[in-house]
């Protein structure tokens, strides 16, 4: 499954103005993200009028189309902000609404991509309590009920940091429906509007950095569901689904990384150029040189993985091993970045207001989510092992 690329001239005219908006639309009002916990409803109004809410949904269910070379291009622009004004509309181009662009049916997606890519949104319900970057120990169920034209399916369980629950319209609801077998590992996936009887959304969570952007538990009471609402109408699609999506979105999180990485050099360098200590301008230090260095060598190797890991996944290449290494490195970078960026600033660093305190918080999280570090690491090893099996 590849993606054709939207024309270049197009394409530059889209990132330019994406990268207008983040940094003349969104960094003056950074502050007023973090103090109030929320995008200000206009920011998301502008964010729609240049239809980042369906860039990767394809054009003919009213997205831009962008494919994966292109989407991390936009990503690591996004990621130069708070990653609050991404995370509005990321679930609905990355691991939700792929899921629907690479495996729902014509009729699903004709009643859904349109709205998604129009600003309606839909959250990604796979993580729960026992079961984070490894699916294999979902706990929801979804039992058959009736046949025929009467058959439904009856949802049953509990979602954890679940990324714009609060705001959801769509949850894309991972589900078992038998215990692994022969057949697959039986999880499927369900499309599950908001508003359905016995779907609740908990509190927002309150976290560490990332201002802005709502996470929160959704539980699942007797959901009732028409059959329609089985992704592909197959019982067999959701572990595909979800280890697609998030692989996909692994490089996506690694473009977001590498581009908070740039922010955090940027900042780094201005603070060094103009900052002095006993008299002296703190940049004509050689260990902050060397600080500097680090900086700028590691969002350079980053922008070079994620462009190649981008490429490889729409040739088919690599969609494993590429995806994987990607995020490990990124998001490991943007840490250290974000690290030697505080280091630099001294105890500016450590106040809140200062770009480079608020990045150290957000980065860390990227490390997390869509698979943690150590997952990423089995993912490639355990990878590597059966590529050599495999050639013996």
């Amino acid at each position: 499954m590849t993606s054709a690329a939207v024309d270049d001239d197009v394409f530059a005219e889209i990132l330019s103005q994406t990268r207008r908006f983040v940094r003349t639309v969104v960094l003056p009002r950074e502050q007023e993200i973090l103090d109030t916990d929320r995008v200000p409803d206009d920011l998301r109004q502008a964010a729609k009028d240049l239809g980042l809410f369906g860039y990767a949904i394809p054009q003919e269910w009213g997205g831009l189309g962008l494919n994966l070379a292109q989407d991390v291009e936009l990503a690591m622009e996004l990621g130069y902000t708070c990653p609050s004004v991404r995370s509005m509309f990321g679930t609905n181009n990355g691991i939700a609404g792929q899921v629907l662009v690479g495996f729902g049916t014509e009729e699903q997606k004709e009643r859904w991509l349109a709205p998604i890519a129009s600003g309606a949104v839909a959250s990604f319900a796979l993580t729960e309590p026992g079961a984070g970057s490894n699916p294999a120990g979902l706990r929801t169920r979804a039992v058959r009920d009736g046949s025929g034209e009467d058959a439904a399916w009856v949802l049953d369980g509990q979602k954890r940091f679940i990324t714009n629950a609060p705001l959801a319209d769509l949850f894309v609801v991972f589900a078992r429906t038998r215990p692994a077998d022969e057949r697959g590992a039986g999880i499927a996936v369900f499309l599950v509007p908001a508003d359905t009887a016995g779907v609740e959304v908990g509190a927002k969570d309150a976290k560490m950095g990332q201002e802005g952007s709502s996470t929160a538990d959704v539980s699942f009471s007797g959901v009732r569901l028409p059959a329609t609402a089985l992704v592909g109408g197959s019982e067999d699609i959701g572990y595909r689904a979800a280890m697609t999506s998030l692989a996909r979105g692994r490089i996506h999180i690694a473009a977001l990384a590498v581009g908070a990485a740039q922010r955090a050099l940027d900042e780094s360098v201005s603070y060094a150029a103009t900052a002095t200590q006993g008299g002296s301008i703190i940049g004509d230090f050689q260990l902050v040189q060397a600080m500097l260095a680090d900086q700028q060598t590691g969002v350079l190797a980053g922008q070079a993985l994620v462009r190649d890991a981008a490429r490889k996944w729409i040739t088919d290449e690599d969609r494993r091993i590429a995806p994987s290494v990607a995020k490990l490195f990124c998001t490991e970078m943007a840490g250290k970045v974000a690290d030697l960026a505080v280091q630099i600033h001294g105890g500016s660093g450590y106040i809140r207001g200062v770009p480079v305190e608020r990045i150290y918080r957000d980065v860390r999280l990227l490390r997390l989510y869509e698979g943690t570090s150590e997952i990423q690491r089995l993912i490639i090893g355990s990878n590597l092992v059966k590529k050599a099996q495999r050639a013996l």
